[in-house]
């Protein structure tokens, strides 16, 4: 009988955590500008981050990035740092900070912060309220991001 009980526990910790809703963006902890928690509890898919990163429509991150592991995109940025060896410089706590909101670890940065949706300056009307990224965009380009090692 304990046996069934705690193996029912924990199915349903398990169940709870497959439908866990994802992180509000006015909840997200900051600690120095890292986040250590997931923003999903869901592990980043780095192809679908490859997609997101360089959409001219959700991160357009190459606007400002070089990115040498996409040689067939045009137009790189250069106001940014080059993403070569980018998961050799930054923890994936790091990583998921600056791409939530870069402001939180690096002042006066022109970097969007892609996971907030208030406290913005004259947004247009149908993005008030509104992040760029969803919580699982923000772990995919992590994914992503923590491929390009030198």
């Amino acid at each position: 009988m304990k046996l069934f009980s705690i193996t029912a526990v924990v199915a349903g910790l398990l169940a709870s955590a497959a439908f866990a809703e994802p992180v509000a963006p006015s909840v997200v902890k900051y600690e120095d500008g890292v986040v250590m928690a997931s923003l999903t509890g869901v592990a980043g898919d780095p192809v679908n981050g490859r997609d997101v990163f360089k959409n001219r429509k959700q991160g357009n991150c190459l606007a400002c990035h070089v990115n040498a592991e996409m040689p067939e995109e045009s137009f790189h940025g250069e106001v940014g740092p080059e993403m070569a060896g980018v998961a050799d410089r930054w923890s994936v706590g790091e990583l998921r900070g600056i791409v939530s909101n870069s402001k939180m670890m690096f002042e006066g940065t022109i970097m969007p912060a892609f996971y907030r949706d208030t406290g913005f300056d004259r947004p247009l009307e149908k993005f008030s309220g509104k992040t760029i990224l969803t919580a699982q965009q923000v772990e995919d380009v992590v994914a992503y991001l923590r491929t390009l090692a030198e």
